[in-house]
This record gives structure tokens, C-alpha cells and sequence, in this order.
């Protein structure tokens, strides 16, 4: 059975005062409490080595290098993120897509070093309003996931999760209907299904990442292929994030 999961991702904030006080807070406000999802948070690199990953919470990266090691100034391999602790990555995020250039061949490269490194990626993909507006959706992120994903082994595709942002909805106050997520998550579960087929599509779990807050979570939630959310900046306070993950 696939896993619920709730992920933060703290992007760049919170200083390594701020980030561990939070991380301790928030494995303060879970102690005793019946969770029915994975927890894990994603803060900026420094914060990995200083944040306890062996609780309830667990512990991810926002990126990591598409190199083993090398002369790559300020980058931060796959090994390195592992040696933290950490289990998880996040890949592909529409951010780094847009800002950073990183493309499908990139991150096909990124995945494969994660795995190898025994890291979970949590593998972004969406549509900007554009290309929703142009009813190209569907072609988007199946082009995401076919360039970036479908060289792997059925096995090693087990290992990924996905994240679908609508990235118009990141952000923007805006928010993909109940219905609109849904869609396109049954979408991407099919897609799977007609590549890997239904005993890996349904184990896969794929998060909803588009301005998911506690207002909106609990019906998102309610969604047979929405697994949980990819949370922004309602992850960065205990008070905000708390009700997301209770929303399971």
C-alpha cells in the first residue's frame, strides 16, 4: 500500500537557529500523536547535518548535484546530502527548473545518482498557466516524467516519488480545484500504469504541490490519487504545518 505523505519545503529560509528550533518544535508537537502520514522537512543544506532525522520527522534536501564529485563550485552531491542523514530530495522542483535552467536530461541524471545513494527523490513536475491555459497539461508532465523517469527498471521506479505543482498555483494565493488535482493525478497515475503497469502505478505516491495550506488540504487530501502535499510556506511554521499533516 502507498504511503501518505506530508513533505515541507522550506526553500531558501530560516536561518540554522531558526531551522533546528523549528525541527524540534515541530517533533515536540508530534510527540503522542496519532499520524497517519509520513512527516519530513526539506531546509536548506547546512541544516541537514544539525537536524535529528531519526524521529518521526524526517529529513530531505532541496537539490542535489547532477556530478559525483568534482571541481563543481558550490554544488552539493548525492553522497553528501546521504552522509547527512538525510533520506530523501527533492528533484525537479519548478524552481529550479525555471531559475536554474535544469532540464529532463539533468535531472534523469540527478535521479540516478540519488538512487544510488540510497536517497528517495521527490520528482517535481507541472505545467505553467500557459501551457494549462493551452490545454497542454497532460503533455507536459508526461514529457517530464517519460524524459526525466522512464529509462529506470521497474524497481528502481519504485523508489520515486512524485510531486505534481501546478506551478501557476505556486505562491500565487491560487490553487488547483479538489477536482483539477485529482485529474491530473489519475492522469499521471495511468501514464505509470501504461509503462510500468498497476501494481507499481498504485504504489507509487504522488503528492499535490500547489498552495496547499490548512484551509484546503483535508478535501485535497480526500482524493483517491492525491497522497499527501508538497508543502511551501505553510511548512515554516509549527502552527500552519501542524494541521496539514493532521489532515490525514
Amino acid at each position: 500500500m502507498r504511503k501518505n505523505i506530508v513533505a515541507g519545503n522550506w526553500k531558501m529560509n530560516n536561518t540554522l537557529q531558526e531551522g533546528t528550533t523549528f525541527a524540534k518544535e515541530l517533533q515536540t508537537a508530534l510527540n503522542g500523536k496519532a499520524i497517519n502520514c509520513d512527516v519530513i522537512i526539506c531546509p536548506p543544506f547546512i541544516h541537514l547535518p544539525l537536524i535529528d532525522a531519526t524521529g518521526t520527522v524526517k529529513l530531505g534536501a532541496q537539490n542535489c548535484a547532477d556530478k559525483v564529485s568534482g571541481a563543481y563550485t558550490g554544488e552539493v552531491s548525492a553522497a553528501m546530502v546521504a552522509s547527512t542523514g538525510a533520506q530523501y530530495v527533492i528533484l525537479g522542483h519548478s524552481e529550479r527548473r525555471a531559475y536554474y535552467g535544469e532540464t529532463n536530461a539533468t535531472l534523469k541524471e540527478k535521479v540516478k545518482l540519488a538512487l544510488e545513494n540510497n536517497l528517495t527523490p521527490i520528482f517535481c513536475i507541472g505545467e505553467v498557466l500557459e501551457e494549462r491555459e493551452a490545454g497542454k497539461q497532460n503533455e507536459v508532465v508526461k514529457s517530464q516524467i517519460e524524459e526525466a523517469l522512464f529509462d529506470l527498471s521497474p524497481a528502481d521506479f519504485g523508489k520515486i516519488v512524485l510531486a505534481y505543482e501546478p506551478v501557476w498555483a505556486i505562491g500565487t494565493g491560487k490553487t488547483a480545484t479538489s477536482e483539477q488535482a485529482q485529474e491530473m493525478h489519475a492522469f499521471i497515475r495511468q501514464t505509470l500504469t501504461n509503462k510500468y503497469g498497476a501494481e507499481v502505478a498504485n504504489e507509487t505516491s504522488i503528492l499535490y504541490g500547489g498552495s496547499c495550506n490548512a484551509g484546503n488540504a483535508k478535501e485535497l487530501f480526500a482524493n483517491p490519487d492525491v497522497d499527501g502535499g508538497l508543502i511551501g510556506g505553510a511548512s515554516l511554521k509549527v502552527d500552519t504545518f501542524l494541521p496539514i499533516i493532521e489532515a490525514f
